[in-house]
């Protein structure tokens, strides 16, 4: 496989972002979450990656702000949502490539924690690990297993960190279809 390129999206890349995220779950679902996170306050311009092969974009991930609520304290976090590798791509890396570069640069950040809902034979491999075992609580989908709740703890972590996540708006455009 030639090699591939991780670097910030650009405004040039949004067409391509869609088409790759769109392809990847097989629905605009989540192509509309990535323009609802860029458009919104949670989003952070350098944890929004794309990978490139031969110049062409073939995968995307975000990492965008999100709250961590116990009891009364409410502490800000970062998820990691959503990863799309074009279907061509998948199994080659890509995606390994873009969560590790996403959380380097969220710990570089002093980013505590990236949370995130997603498989976990994929999620272990770079690092994750089941959200409920740091008492941490992501409200998942009626579709996904609790074991979907990741959690990757970074050099900046507390771990007292505790409680249960909340997602920004820009996540309600999930809801909407």
């Amino acid at each position: 496989m030639p090699a591939v390129t991780i670097r910030p999206e650009s405004e040039g890349d949004r067409e391509a972002i869609a088409d790759v995220v769109e392809r990847a779950f097989g629905s605009p679902a989540e192509a509309r979450l990535v323009e609802a996170i860029r458009t919104s306050p949670e989003y952070i311009a350098e944890l929004a990656l794309v990978a490139l092969v031969d110049d062409r974009v073939v995968g995307h991930v975000m990492i965008s702000r999100c709250a961590l609520l116990d009891g009364d304290t409410e502490q800000g976090i970062v998820m990691l949502s959503p990863l799309a590798v074009d279907p061509s791509h998948q199994g080659r890396g890509v995606g390994s490539a873009l969560v590790r570069a996403a959380c380097e640069g969220a710990d570089e950040r002093g980013e505590p924690i990236v949370v995130l809902e997603g498989d976990p034979r994929f999620y272990s491999r770079v690092g994750f690990g089941p959200a409920a075992e740091h008492d941490i609580t992501l409200p998942l989908p009626d579709w996904a297993p609790p074991a979907a709740a990741q959690v990757l703890r970074l050099s900046h972590d507390d771990p007292g960190m505790r409680g249960t996540v909340i997602y920004p708006r820009s996540f309600d455009v999930l809801d909407e279809t």
